[in-house]
């Protein structure tokens, strides 16, 4: 058993550093994947992402908003939902989610791809052009997810918003002005601050586990499953075990 974990340690510290070696032809301004290949691998990340990045943040708001009324307004604390929605979103809930729905869906379809140029050999052939699959394939998915993971949670804060609002106002009779007053009061730079730094790293770790559990499938159709499940099991544990890492940094920080 140790032989198994020194040998799967020794191959993700060597993915790890091949990625590492990869970024410099991209700092010397000559990558080798094409940039048609890199803008849809943004496009997968990012616009096609927004639906269910929309949905999923509007419905955590409004389920934030629903349980935070329910026990404040027996203490005759209604309005302090919009903090409670605020607050929540900014540090913590938007992040999480908006990655663990990344993870579900574009870390998923890394693996799948990669398992299936695998299974195919597509990988074997680009190797003999000289084409290196962590430079042509990997490098351009681990840069979309960190550039693009960011953005999406601060989308995903700003839904959430909205969805805590909605139920503010429906449950609550909140008016507009008063509930983003109050969001705007609870809302503080460096809750933003700690959600983009985790939203960055989250990008970071979903785009390299979906693309080791895809270069490293078996060249069969079970592996191309395997590798999907893997990666999407693999990327909400590190995930929400991040989550808890920042949580206790911001902690020890005052944040």
């Amino acid at each position: 058993m140790l032989t198994a974990l020194r040998s799967a340690a020794a191959s993700k510290l060597a993915f790890f550093g091949g990625l590492v070696l990869a970024i410099g032809p991209l700092l010397r301004g000559r990558p080798i994947f094409r940039g048609k290949d890199f803008a849809r691998v943004l496009a997968d990340c990012s616009a096609r992402a927004l639906g269910i990045v929309s949905l999923v943040n509007v419905l955590v708001g409004a389920i934030l908003a629903f349980v935070g009324a329910v026990q404040l307004v027996k203490f005759g604390a209604g309005i302090f939902v919009a903090d409670l929605v605020a607050i929540a979103s900014s540090r913590e809930m938007a992040a999480v989610i908006t990655a663990v729905v990344l993870s579900g869906r574009t870390g998923a379809a890394f693996a799948a791809e990669l398992a299936t140029m695998q299974a195919n050999e597509e990988i074997d052939a680009l190797e003999v052009l000289g084409l290196p699959a962590l430079d042509y394939l990997v490098l351009p998915r681990v840069l979309a997810l960190v550039v693009m993971t960011p953005l999406l949670y601060l989308y995903g804060c700003v839904t959430s918003l909205f969805g805590g609002f909605v139920v503010g106002a429906g449950m609550l009779r909140l008016t507009p002005s008063a509930y983003f007053d109050r969001t705007f009061e609870a809302l503080d730079f460096s809750f933003f601050g700690l959600g983009l730094a985790k939203s960055l790293t989250f990008g970071g770790l979903i785009a390299l586990t979906a693309c080791y559990s895809g270069l490293n499938s078996a060249r069969n159709a079970a592996g191309v499953g395997d590798a999907t499940t893997g990666a999407v099991v693999s990327g909400i544990v590190g995930v929400i075990a991040l989550d808890a890492a920042f949580a206790v940094a911001a902690n020890a920080m005052g944040i």
